[in-house]
């Protein structure tokens, strides 16, 4: 049972990656025409409405705790999301999503146990500077910085996002998330990025939110019930190998022999995550009454 359970939040966490690594691809393709704020705002924007329109969310699902847990990580989305678009535009996406992973690295090393607190997460880290080569090359310092930024959001979003699904029933706090971080990202970039938006670019925009951050989005809290933060920070591993898949067959962004020795060491650290991650059965959200 256990075990069965630790395959099928592997097997959401890594459809949640793919998803966004395409996700992203796709995205870049509309900076020019709408900046990378922009990207990033119209994903956020469509995701929380959709999500809200689809869910409903109940009041009855919530304790105030638990409601001012789903804003706050709405806030910590957007701030991951608008980051992390910001350091692709200056650096590959690749590059970025290895260094965003230690964010996820800092979770598994904090909260893990026994030996497999540094074993995965060390083993993922060389994988991560493998794929980085901060030794080789010029660095874009404000492409980085965005990425590291996006890294602190990107552990609170993990501990927020198990907290959330064990705390709500379903995907309503997802949905009162996303409406957040909708709000949030309309507020912060929206006076830059509405005089940009034409019908067309509001309909791409649909099909974008689908596939970052709303499939993603819930495989990953759903994913979050059954696996350990430290398990599933270090699966996050996973994710700058399929970032550097996706450059290279959408982006033509070519790996060298470093790289590929880089995703195959993330890639044995996923698996060993996924192996021992199991969670005890988390608890069953009540439902609020009054």
């Amino acid at each position: 049972m256990t075990s069965n359970q630790a395959r099928t939040g592997a097997a959401m966490a890594t459809g949640s990656m793919l998803s966004v690594q395409v996700g992203l691809a796709l995205s870049l393709t509309l900076v020019d025409r709408i900046g990378v704020e922009g990207a990033a705002w119209l994903r956020l924007a469509w995701a929380g409405v959709l999500l809200l329109l689809l869910v409903r969310p109940r009041r009855a699902a919530f304790t105030r705790p638990a409601f001012l847990t789903c804003v706050l990580l709405g806030v910590v989305t957007a701030g991951v999301t608008l980051l992390f678009m910001a350091a692709i535009a200056r650096i590959p996406l690749g590059t970025a999503s290895a260094l965003e992973f230690l964010g996820p690295l800092g979770v598994a090393v904090l909260l893990g146990r026994g030996r497999s607190r540094f074993l995965w997460p060390g083993l993922a880290a060389l994988g991560v500077l493998l794929l980085t080569q901060p030794w080789s090359g010029t660095v874009d310092v404000v492409g980085v910085g965005f990425a590291l930024a996006a890294a602190v959001c990107w552990g609170l979003y993990i501990l927020l996002t198990q907290r959330v699904g064990d705390a709500v029933e379903g995907i309503n706090g997802l949905a009162v998330s996303m409406g957040t971080a909708a709000v949030f990202s309309t507020l912060v970039v929206g006076p830059v990025v509405l005089p940009r938006v034409t019908p067309e670019i509001l309909l791409v925009g649909i099909g974008l939110a689908l596939l970052l951050p709303v499939v993603p989005f819930t495989l990953e809290m759903l994913a979050l019930r059954r696996l350990t933060t430290a398990a599933f920070g270090t699966l996050m591993a996973l994710e700058p190998g399929f970032a550097m898949l996706v450059g290279f067959v959408v982006l033509h962004q070519v790996p060298g022999p470093a790289g590929l020795v880089g995703i195959a060491l993330v890639v044995a650290a996923g698996v060993g995550a996924a192996r021992t991650g199991a969670r005890t059965v988390p608890p069953v959200p009540a439902e609020v009454t009054g």
